[in-house]
């Protein structure tokens, strides 16, 4: 179990991974570093490093983060599940447990689908390799918006009947995944996921798999209270959520590297102090 989980590879996220490790916590720091700033040509208005790129400002904060004994997990936290003192968060097809969490997630949220929160857990699924025997000998579509999906197709489709993909063609696909294109639209069904809508057309489908590179807010953990498109935080930057921090971009506007990497300390500091 680790002290504090951070859900998140930003500027946000390294500080406060940095911060724990200042404080003697263990930390883990999960996320992509797929965000704006990884693509930023230069960034001129962080103080005491002008003209630096986004990418190398980066890799400058996981270095030392790692060094500093912070553990680096790639992927997507798809759930937050609360466990009286503790916290399980599901990684695809793993979990991990913390005592803490701080959320530094991004201001990025992808759009649910109509249907999709209705129906999580009731045919809509995140994780194949979580789910997909449920699934077996059934037809699926892989909703394909993210990295993992591929692979989740290529697994789901050793216990579908037929797995179809909607995205872009992947050599690393296997042969019998048929793809397609289209703009999904909603998901049918009322009790439980029976089809997708696809340019206005109504596919039945046993299960909807979707793939994203980042979880939305709202079904990542109950009882999170937004203030508009972001997450309500006090002055130490705690949320609605007991345990539960958020640093970045997520709490709100300005969108700026140096109000992340603020945020991300007192986020830290203030779960370090609760912890002892």
């Amino acid at each position: 179990m680790f002290d504090i989980a951070i859900v998140g590879a930003g500027p946000a996220g390294y500080s406060a991974a940095i911060n724990a490790r200042k404080r003697e916590k263990t930390a883990v720091v999960i996320g992509q570093n797929t965000g704006w700033l990884s693509r930023a040509h230069s960034v001129t208005n962080y103080p005491g490093l002008p003209d630096i790129s986004g990418e190398a400002l980066l890799r400058a904060m996981r270095e030392q983060a790692g060094q500093m004994g912070a553990e680096m997990r790639p992927g997507v936290v798809h759930q937050i599940l609360p466990m009286g003192e503790s916290f399980a968060l599901s990684l695809g097809a793993d979990f991990l447990e913390a005592r803490r969490i701080i959320l530094c997630t991004g201001a990025r949220q992808p759009r649910l689908l109509p249907g999709e929160q209705e129906l999580l857990g009731r045919g809509v699924s995140y994780c194949g390799t979580c789910d997909g025997m449920l699934y077996r000998g059934k037809r699926v579509a892989v909703i394909a918006q993210g990295p993992e999906a591929p692979s989740e197709a290529n697994f789901l489709s050793g216990l579908c009947s037929e797995v179809v993909y909607f995205g872009e063609a992947d050599e690393a696909l296997n042969p019998s995944v048929v793809v397609r294109s289209g703009k999904c639209e909603a998901i049918l069904g009322q009790q439980k996921a029976e089809g997708l809508r696809v340019d206005g057309e109504d596919l039945p489908f046993d299960g909807v798999f979707i793939f994203r590179e980042a979880a939305a807010l709202t079904t990542l953990l109950p009882g999170l209270e937004m203030d508009g498109h972001f997450l309500r935080v006090d002055r130490q930057m705690r949320t609605s959520v007991p345990g539960v921090f958020a640093a970045g971009d997520c709490t709100g506007l300005p969108l700026q590297v140096a109000k992340a990497v603020g945020e991300g300390c007192v986020a830290a500091l203030a779960a370090a102090q609760e912890l002892g």
